[in-house]
């Protein structure tokens, strides 16, 4: 049985090779071929003298060739299938260069074009599906911040004013109360606010996508007082509304990663066009990470966004200190 620890080839027992490398696999069986044809000279056809010490090292001398002979086809046939397995396994759609050379003979070529084929349709199959889960993903975002600015806002809004009217018949000890529950409602209403400007920039859609990082820039700054250099060129070329709302969802969770997690105490964002495209980049000083380190939510949404428009994103600590976030969107100009 295959789960046994020895198994029968030619009448000779072999170790079980069910936890080797295909390399020794193939070498194990032809050894086992060749010792056993070896055996059946000898039981069938006897020689004169019988099995003397020079036919076993005869022998021997055989299977040392087969093996040398098995590890010079080995980069051809079998280093072309090990690298497959391995690729395979370490295989992650959401990060670009996915592909395999190919550089096996015609049937491990065949195996390797059809791993890259499947590759780029699992590829398109995510940007598709993620694409439709981002319109629908900001659809709801849109109509929680309209709910929130054009319901919650203006019903604090009105219990302000209400509050006021209260605090201009209201004894002074009164109205220290209702000056009090004013502060209450007004700190609500700007978190209202706060919440509503996060779930959908208003400032993307009315005075572009510079001026919304800046502000955005501001924001985390005035927030976090962690301090953010803005770099941005104002001559960029035409994006769609999608690559500017991409743009923008990346900057906002890479500064957010930074002032939860970086322990950093300054950072730098910046737009600009470098060869046909345009470029994010989000760094910091801070205390970084480890590469091996499993990526967190965050971070996968972010090359996932970028998946969907196409564009090349790049993670990585920096030499010195910190991390740094590089998203270019390719502009064909």
């Amino acid at each position: 049985m295959l789960g046994s620890a020895h198994r029968a080839a030619g009448g000779v027992r072999v170790p079980y090779v069910g936890s080797l490398s295909l390399f020794w696999r193939v070498f194990v069986v032809n050894a086992a071929i060749v010792i056993a044809v070896g055996i059946g000279v000898e039981l069938f056809l006897p020689l004169p003298d019988g099995l003397d010490p020079v036919d076993v090292a005869d022998l021997l001398v055989a299977v040392f060739v087969l093996l040398v002979a098995n590890s010079l086809l080995r980069g051809r046939l079998f280093r072309p299938l090990e690298r497959l397995a391995e690729q395979m396994e370490t295989t992650d759609v959401l990060r670009s260069g996915q592909q395999l050379p190919i550089e096996g003979v015609a049937e491990v070529a065949m195996l390797e074009r059809a791993f890259n084929r499947m590759v780029d349709r699992l590829e398109q199959e995510r940007r598709q599906a993620g694409a439709y889960a981002l319109r629908a993903q900001e659809d709801e975002r849109k109509r929680l911040a309209r709910g929130l600015h054009d319901e919650v806002a203006q019903s604090m809004t009105a219990v302000l004013l209400q509050l006021k009217e209260l605090a201009a018949d209201a004894s002074p000890g009164q109205r220290t109360r209702i000056a009090s529950s004013q502060g209450v409602v007004k700190q609500s209403l700007e978190d209202v606010r706060r919440l509503a400007q996060e779930l959908r920039p208003e400032l993307l859609d009315k005075v572009g996508l510079v001026s919304a990082l800046e502000h955005l820039a501001d924001t985390v700054e005035e927030r976090s007082h962690i301090r953010v250099n803005q770099r941005f060129e104002r001559d960029l070329p035409p994006l769609d509304p999608e690559v500017e709302l991409v743009l923008y969802r990346v900057a906002q969770e890479s500064l957010t990663n930074v002032v939860r997690h970086a322990a950093a105490s300054e950072a730098t964002l910046s737009l600009t066009r470098d060869d046909g495209s345009v470029v994010l980049r989000v760094v910091d000083n801070g205390r970084g990470f480890s590469e091996r380190q499993p990526e967190g939510g965050g971070l996968r949404g972010i090359r996932e966004r970028a998946l969907i428009i196409g564009g090349a994103v790049s993670i990585k600590p920096r030499p010195a200190a910190g991390v740094e976030v590089r998203l270019a969107i390719p502009t064909g100009t």
